[in-house]
């Protein structure tokens, strides 16, 4: 029997409505704590991941500053250009060898074969004796300078024409030079038994006639 003024009662088991939460302004969060000032003689502490630079501050442009144009530079020392004389020198050299000394080798051959026809009848094919080329022995003479003076200018003109091009003093010229040395013993031979056959058949045709 209940009392007639209270409310019925609940239900076994069930449970009361809880009553919501009243709708109140969102509470502010406090403030971040401000970094504390740097020690003297340390340096400051980077600022926190994320910050940014307040609106209107000044930003150092990227990559740096750039140098103000027509600001003063220390001039570039200047590059002083090898000499060529090395490799010149080679060249002569091999002119020498290649020009020179052939010209000379030829005029003593041309000279030696005109003068075989009158000597022919002196000469012992059973030994090696050459006092036959006596008549002619200056231009003997001739062709044994033209040759000796090739041979030592030739060498010099290999030997001085590599190291032009090693050292790039005149490559160029070092070349020619290397070039004419080693050509140039060819050269005085051909010259040599070209002449030396001309010689002999323009004396052979002055002895003996046409």
């Amino acid at each position: 029997m209940t009392d007639p003024q209270l409310p019925p009662p609940a239900p076994y088991g069930s449970v009361p409505p809880v009553p919501p939460a009243p709708i109140n302004d969102a509470v502010p969060q406090p403030p971040a704590p401000a970094a504390a000032p740097a020690a003297p003689g340390y340096p400051a502490p980077a600022p926190a991941p994320g910050y940014q630079a307040p609106p209107g501050a000044y930003a150092a442009p990227v990559g740096g500053y750039a140098a103000p144009t027509g600001a003063y530079q220390a001039p570039a020392a200047p590059v002083t250009p090898k000499s060529a004389m090395l490799g010149i020198i080679a060249f002569v050299l091999g002119i020498v060898a290649a020009v020179v000394a052939p010209i000379l080798g030829g005029v003593s051959a041309y000279q030696v074969g005109f003068g075989l026809p009158t000597v022919v009848q002196y000469i012992d094919s059973s030994g090696d004796d050459l006092s036959f080329l006596a008549p002619v022995r200056d231009q003997v003479l001739l062709g044994e300078i033209g040759a000796w003076s090739g041979t030592i200018a030739g060498i010099a003109a290999i030997v001085l024409g590599i190291i032009a091009i090693v050292k790039r003093q005149g490559r160029g010229w070092g070349i020619a030079g290397l070039i004419l040395g080693v050509i140039a013993p060819i050269i005085f031979f051909v010259v040599l038994s070209v002449m030396l056959g001309i010689g002999t058949g323009a004396g052979a045709t002055s002895y003996y006639g046409a």
